[in-house]
């Protein structure tokens, strides 16, 4: 990263820090009502969904292309934490992007709830009380997933209320789905489904974030049969079996991975290799997060893989390189009845920088240019095949 983008992204931190404080006096003291559905094509279902037989028949009409916008860890801590306050417009004025799109997707990197207490020997734990839902689903966000090495910072006492919290966000107006968690492993592997003008759309979450020093190395918090936790993947049979069900009765698949090794640019083998299996198994769509650095995005065969969504709404900036985020909108051209696969036909990234206020805003100029040159460089070191450049958002 160069100093005049680093000193560009800080640039954007001073002006957001400014404007907030110049707004700070003219906020009404009731929040508005949040805004509706971010699609009026879309309407979701957090049941279970069929997990075998064919894939239902499909018109003869070419369904249209839909839009799938995907965007890194998400938290509520240090200056971040008092938006909650207001949760409908907690987030809304940094998502403007995500909530266009047909689905968006993020990580909740946090414990949810309450009660518990933080986990010795971890030397940062989370909580977020259960407006942190309200807040993602008011910014436009229509799934988060929780398959993460924060998401039991507190350890199980809390799941109760989170489980309680989950349900009540998942028949909210507007809802929000919460994947990769559950009282059992087949909640935790279960998949959200969104339906766009009769294309469905299924995303499921997990964590295999076990190179982390404060992570879970042995699988203690992984749901399990008969005991709740996350969607855990370091054996990822599982996982793979999830994503096959999904394909049998969804036009896409979404996969949503915590992995990788934090501050690595470069995906590892693990990554790679898995990435490999979970498109070969029927996922189109395969992106992660647990970095907090952005990795790169590209085609695999017949899916498309994005690596590293870095951080989004965070509190603290450790390097110059994590303050730099973006949105990433993916188009999709379901299968057509002679075709087995969706496709994504293009990747658009709009490059952000996040401010002394936690929240992104997006890049312009030359910091802008700049962006567009490093993912360029992330997707050689990834070994993906590129898009031809699509217009900016």
């Amino acid at each position: 990263m160069t100093r005049a983008f680093a000193l560009a992204v800080l640039g954007t931190s001073v002006a957001v820090l400014a404007s907030t404080l110049a707004c700070s006096a003219e906020r009404p003291s009731v929040d508005p009502a949040p805004p509706g559905p971010s699609s009026p094509r879309l309407s979701a279902s957090v049941s279970p969904p069929p997990t075998d037989g064919p894939r239902s028949p499909r018109s003869p009409r070419p369904p249209e292309p839909l839009t799938i916008a995907v965007a890194g860890d998400v938290h509520f801590e240090g200056v971040l934490q008092g938006r909650l306050d207001r949760p409908g417009m907690a987030l809304a004025p940094a998502t403007a992007t995500l909530a266009a799109a047909d689905v968006a997707i993020v990580n909740l990197e946090t414990s949810l709830g309450t009660g518990g207490r933080p986990e010795p020997g971890k030397r940062y734990t989370f909580q977020a009380p259960a407006t942190a839902l309200t807040a993602l689903a008011a910014a436009g966000i229509d799934v988060a997933t929780m398959a993460n090495n924060h998401a039991l910072d507190y350890g199980r006492d809390p799941l109760s209320s989170t489980f309680e919290a989950i349900e009540t966000a998942s028949v909210a107006d507007p809802p929000l789905a919460v994947v990769g968690i559950g009282r059992d492993a087949d909640q935790a592997f279960r998949p959200a489904r969104h339906d766009v003008d009769g294309t469905v759309i299924a995303t499921i979450g997990a964590t295999v974030a076990d190179n982390d020093p404060t992570a879970d190395p042995t699988g203690q918090w992984a749901a399990t049969r008969d005991s709740p936790g996350t969607a855990d993947a370091l054996e990822p049979a599982r996982l793979l079996r999830s994503v096959r069900e999904a394909a049998t009765s969804a036009d896409v698949v979404v996969v949503y991975m915590h992995w990788g090794v934090q501050g690595e640019r470069c995906p590892n083998d693990a990554q790679r290799s898995l990435a490999s299996d979970l498109v070969e198994a029927g996922g189109d769509i395969v992106v992660g997060s647990h970095t907090h650095l952005l990795q790169g995005d590209g085609r695999m065969g017949e899916g498309f893989v994005a690596y590293g969504l870095g951080n989004y709404a965070w509190y603290s900036q450790s390097s110059e390189a994590t303050p730099v985020t973006g949105v990433l909108t993916l188009t999709v051209r379901p299968a057509r009845s002679s075709e087995g696969r969706a496709r994504v036909t293009n990747a658009v990234w709009e490059g952000a920088g996040i401010g002394a206020d936690g929240l992104p805003t997006p890049l312009a100029g030359p910091a802008a240019a700049e962006f567009d040159e490093e993912m360029t460089a992330l997707r050689a070191c990834a070994g993906l095949q590129p898009f031809a450049a699509g217009p900016r958002l």
